[in-house]
């Protein structure tokens, strides 16, 4: 009896001191002329999953795309120790998607996981085409302005087709006259629901909402959660009558 005690008392206490199994990491980005701010929503819904997030805010009108990718982004990425993770995954925004895509070509963490892009204009944006022609505009917005440009004109058009697990969200609700007038198709503002599709991705859905707004739905968590956890999103043919 001694001995079964001993041998309990033993394992209770190995298990009160072995180290805790670590969380697997999400990386947030926003997108340009925003911050982390704009992915707090997005944040808790992943904290509340168990994840732990490093919600990153960038110079996204002092760095261009590329000195973001290089340099900015991979000393954030240090700071916070992701490599420790399990799994590193992204979940990105509008230009925070092209900072990802940038960094992911020279960079490739060996614990890389799953990529989420929202609104990412993965072909650049016919608003930014327009917006560029104002030197006013240009100086507001910053130098990725031009960044965003379609074609060979932007940072999109230098990049490569995705080669990792990547899930892609568009939205098709826009709210600026402007932007509806410039930009072809259904749009969620300013980036297309044909421009965000990228060569290689693994999964796409297209969600009720604005560029903006579909950082705050609960439906665009929900299938945030639902790529990562599956490696695939929530399509109204997979849901029960």
């Amino acid at each position: 009896m001694t001995r079964r005690l001993t041998v309990l008392l033993a394992l209770t206490t190995a298990a009160a001191t072995a180290p805790a199994t670590e969380s697997e990491c999400v990386v947030l980005l926003h997108g340009i002329l925003a911050s982390g701010a704009f992915m707090k929503p997005l944040e808790k819904e992943l904290q509340a999953a168990g994840y732990r997030t490093v919600n990153i805010s960038y110079p996204s009108r002092d760095k261009t795309i590329e000195q973001i990718a290089a340099d900015f982004l991979p000393g954030e990425l240090k700071k916070h120790d992701v490599a420790r993770a399990p799994k590193v995954h992204f979940v990105v925004h509008s230009m925070g998607g092209l900072i990802t895509r940038a960094y992911l070509e020279k960079s490739r963490p060996p614990n890389l996981g799953r990529v989420v892009m929202l609104g990412t204009p993965n072909h650049g944006s016919e608003a930014a085409d327009r917006l560029a022609e104002s030197d006013i505009l240009k100086k507001i917005v910053g130098v990725n302005l031009e960044n965003l440009r379609t074609k060979e004109n932007g940072t999109a058009g230098k990049l490569s087709r995705a080669t990792y697990d990547l899930g892609i969200i568009a939205g098709d609700t826009s709210i600026n006259p402007l932007f509806s007038s410039w930009v072809k198709g259904d749009a969620d503002g300013p980036v297309s629901i044909e421009s965000a599709k990228l060569e290689g991705m693994r999964d796409f859905v297209v969600v009720p909402y604005s560029h903006t707004a579909m950082l705050w739905r609960e439906e665009t968590a929900k299938q945030v959660l639902a790529f990562l956890r599956d490696g695939k999103f929530v399509h109204k043919e997979d849901k029960a009558p």
